[in-house]
């Protein structure tokens, strides 16, 4: 090779390397290999370019300190640049620094919220300030998530709010807090913060006041017992204009505050008119072997204190195994935990397309008389189970046109209000309806079973009510270890245990064991073969090794 055909060459690979540096800043490539591809936006949102019209700009604003000694922020990171490299220009991301650009007041007043985080740097420890949120702008409009410190939601997060400036419309949740004895900021905290970390703005509604027909969705949570005709009209009447409400009901009430006991609800109208739509919560309690644990203080017989923990039939655990695979809701199931819940009976009337969501596996059975829920009386539990047996729906949904309870009736009258109900819509429309046989299940004692997947549950039913079913997927990407509870034969699972156990502990150490011997026994018998032979038998068995080697 000449020297000129080097220099050539040398020249030549060094354009194809910049070219390629240049290119690489344009051309995004990811090799995901996860089931889920969790760490790849999905569809819905590699193709957001389709909805939007003007130059979105996602900012995120991270402390170097933070990427320095922390992964995290290099996936938030690598996931942003993706939303940009599949925009086609709608889409443009940048990242600074706060404390290096000097706009640490700025951004707080944005709503972005700085972190006290200690460090240790050369055997000293020192606290430090950093930020890590992001800042979503289109037009004159913005959206803030304040601190980011997780992958898990994060996509759900940025594609629904983009989608929400875009299209001008704001994610909103009405609320019915239907029992007397609840409050929403008490009573559903988590699930207040799990909405509002979400991009919803929950809006109370005060039982019997007007319903918005423009309210995207709304959420029952009790009332069977306190929700009276004035207030069952108002909601009929938001189904009828094409509403979408959740209803979460109890079907037997249990005193969870106080003394776990358990009655029939006198119903005071709001069963009847979730009957008549063509969902029957059964005044029945189910339970079921994907029992969830109780921990509870009992006294014992000499009067102390004891902390039992016990599988209490009551609380069920339902499993992926026993949710529609096809509805957009539970598509991806990863399980709801249900409190003291009951049985829905799916009776729907023309027109009313009506499916079971989630289901009790085929060894529930229910309880139907003398109800006792107290942990300490197990035996009363299974006194009906032979003869109640079988799979039953515990979350249902109805589609189409929901006929009115109170169609051809006269309107319901306040006493002491002189206030007229306004008419029924004179043509009724499409509406979306989902009842879950439990009203505890969005309550604050999610905080105490751990069970965070029924606020993923209630996340993606909102989604599908307000007509975003495209996205429901994206929360459920996520890798999740989950639980251990997919064996629910108590038999079938001790058997199992006893395996793993035996296979990890006698059966895996024995063929180790084994597998030494028996190589120190070949290696000796080999030695002996060598041993036992002539020196021109040993010479030649040298050199045949050396020409093999």
């Amino acid at each position: 090779m000449t020297k000129k055909q080097l220099t050539v060459i040398t020249g030549l690979s060094i354009a194809v390397l910049a070219a390629a540096m240049l290119l690489s800043q344009r051309i995004w490539f990811r090799l995901d290999l996860t089931k889920n591809k969790a760490y790849t936006i999905s569809e819905v949102s590699r193709r957001l370019y389709l909805e939007i019209p003007d130059q979105v700009q996602i900012s995120y604003y991270l402390s170097d300190k933070l990427a320095a000694i922390h992964p995290l922020p290099s996936g938030i990171d690598d996931l942003l640049r993706e939303y940009a490299a599949h925009s086609r220009g709608r889409i443009r991301y940048i990242r600074k620094d706060p404390a290096k650009a000097g706009i640490t007041r700025e951004v707080e007043q944005l709503g972005i919220l700085p972190q006290q985080m200690e460090t240790v740097e050369q055997d000293q420890a020192s606290v430090v300030t950093i930020y890590s949120g992001i800042l979503i702008e289109y037009l004159d409009k913005a959206e803030v998530l304040p601190l980011v410190l997780s992958l898990d939601t994060l996509e759900y997060d940025i594609t629904s709010r983009i989608r929400g400036l875009v299209k001008n419309r704001e994610r909103e949740a009405g609320v019915i807090t239907g029992d007397a004895a609840k409050q929403w900021e008490r009573d559903f905290a988590a699930l207040d913060g799990a909405f509002r970390g979400s991009g919803f703005r929950v809006r109370l509604i005060t039982a019997g006041d007007e319903i918005p027909d423009t309210l995207p969705m709304l959420f029952v949570l009790g009332g069977a017992e306190d929700l009276d005709d004035w207030a069952l009209y108002r909601i009929d009447r938001y189904i009828q204009g094409g509403g979408r409400v959740f209803f979460a009901l109890d079907g037997v009430h249990v005193d969870s505050q106080g003394s776990l006991e358990a009655r029939p609800l006198q119903d005071k109208g709001l069963l009847a008119m979730l009957a008549s739509y063509g969902a029957v919560v059964e005044p029945l309690l189910l339970l079921d072997r994907t029992a969830l644990t109780l921990q509870y203080q009992t006294l014992s017989s000499n009067g102390t204190r004891q902390i039992r923990i016990t599988r209490y039939p009551h609380w069920v655990g339902t499993l992926a195994d026993n949710a529609s695979p096809t509805h957009p809701v539970t598509a991806r199931f990863r399980g709801l935990d249900l409190y003291w819940p009951s049985p829905i009976t799916l009776k729907a009337p023309p027109g009313v397309e009506a499916d079971a969501l989630i289901s009790s596996t085929p060894g529930a059975w229910l309880m139907t008389r003398n109800f006792n829920v107290n942990p300490d009386m197990p035996e009363y539990f299974d006194a009906e189970a032979e003869a109640t047996r079988g799979t039953r729906a515990l979350a249902v949904c109805l589609s189409g046109i929901i006929p009115s309870r109170f169609a051809g009736q006269p309107k319901p009258v306040r006493e002491g209000s002189e206030e007229t109900l306004p008419d029924l819509p004179a043509l009724a429309k499409s509406a979306r309806i989902i009842v879950v046989g439990d009203t505890d299940f969005a309550s604050n004692m999610i905080t105490y079973t751990q069970s965070e997947r029924n606020l993923d549950f209630i996340l993606q039913a909102a989604d599908w009510l307000g007509n975003d079913e495209d996205i429901i997927g994206i929360r459920n990407r996520e890798s999740a270890g989950g639980r251990l509870d997919r064996i629910a034969d108590p038999r079938q699972r001790a058997l199992t245990m006893n395996f793993a156990r035996i296979l990890n502990t006698v059966i895996i150490p024995l063929a180790v064991i084994s597998l030494g011997f028996f190589l120190a026994w070949n290696r000796r018998r080999r030695f002996s073969v060598i041993e036992s032979n002539t020196p021109a038998q040993r010479e030649t068995e040298k050199q045949e090794h050396s020409d093999g080697v």
